[in-house]
């Protein structure tokens, strides 16, 4: 497989246009979080591990839209790796690794406040989020949208802000905008696993390979054309087909790429699920020791004085 990448090119398998992104990206936010926070009201320093984090997050949206993206049109279980990374797992990191001062200058636009709070309703935006990637993965649907190139980039577009508004409601940097309890996450982790399922199991349990972008030699050419950079000048029409760098059989690929995004989507679920938990249990902390000293503290009605 590797030695067969070798057929593309640098610009096709790195994409320097979007090194390019990710480095202005990444540079904006260390500068933001920096030398520019004082421009910010109330912004204070952030910490090391949220610059990290941050960090790493971008780093998985290169790898996921650069060569993760092209090895993803040779081989169904590389595309659902793909997709699992950029709209399960970096978006979290995303969050963590924003200060809650850098929100709220957008937020306190009122309208751009009330489509967000829209946009990210809890139940719906896990329903809308987990719907669209479904739909997507019906076979006539996949097959169309991967050989049209606007509809293409428009749909993960919207898959890609609905993933955004699907983890803002666990991982929501603004405290007054913070409407779910630790119960309720608890549920939209639970309901995000169960509507996920569906799409899975027909992929994993389908008798013969479903999607002719893995399959058709014709489809395929044209799929893998449109994914590579404007740059690119490579004809991949001589290529033959997807078997030339195919590491299983159609169906098996196929069946893995389904057991790829279950077992990630339920890694990633299990890892929210233990940070909910323990800030819960943070929470619950912090208000029994509050309460605890606010019933020690009593006002003597004779004195106006504090005892103890």
């Amino acid at each position: 497989m590797l030695a067969r990448l070798q057929l593309f090119g640098f610009n096709e398998l790195w994409n320097p246009i979007l090194i390019v992104i990710t480095v202005v990206l990444a540079i904006a936010y260390l500068v933001i979080t920096g030398p520019m926070r004082h421009r910010f009201t109330d912004a204070g320093p952030v910490p090391i591990y949220k610059k990290v984090l941050f960090l790493f997050g971008l780093l998985l949206f290169y790898i996921t839209l650069g060569p993760l993206n092209l090895i993803g049109h040779l081989m169904f279980s590389a595309h659902m790796t793909k997709q699992a990374l950029l709209y399960l797992v970096m978006p979290p990191f995303i969050f963590l690794g924003s200060p809650e001062w850098f929100y709220k200058p957008f937020l306190k636009v009122e309208p751009l406040k009330k489509v967000v709070r829209v946009l990210t309703h809890p139940f719906a935006s896990v329903a809308f989020f987990n719907v669209l990637f479904s739909l997507y993965h019906l076979p006539i649907v996949l097959d169309f949208i991967m050989t049209n190139y606007a509809l293409y980039n428009l749909y993960h577009d919207i898959l890609l802000i609905s993933a955004f508004m699907m983890w803002w409601p666990f991982f929501c940097p603004i405290p007054e905008l913070n409407r779910v309890s630790e119960l309720k996450k608890l549920a939209l982790i639970f309901a995000n696993s169960v509507l996920l399922t569906p799409a899975c199991a027909l992929i994993i349990f389908a008798g013969e390979p479903m999607y002719a972008t893995y399959t058709d030699p014709v489809v395929w050419s044209q799929a893998l054309s449109l994914c590579l950079p404007f740059s690119s000048t490579l004809d991949v029409s001589g290529f033959g087909g997807p078997q030339l760098f195919a590491l299983f059989p159609p169906l098996q690929d196929q069946q893995l790429g389904g057991v790829i995004m279950k077992i990630m989507q339920e890694i990633v679920n299990g890892t929210v699920l233990g940070i909910i938990f323990f800030q819960w249990i943070r929470s619950e902390r912090a208000r029994e020791n509050k309460l605890a000293s606010d019933n020690r503290m009593v006002i003597s009605p004779a004195t106006g004085q504090n005892e103890v």
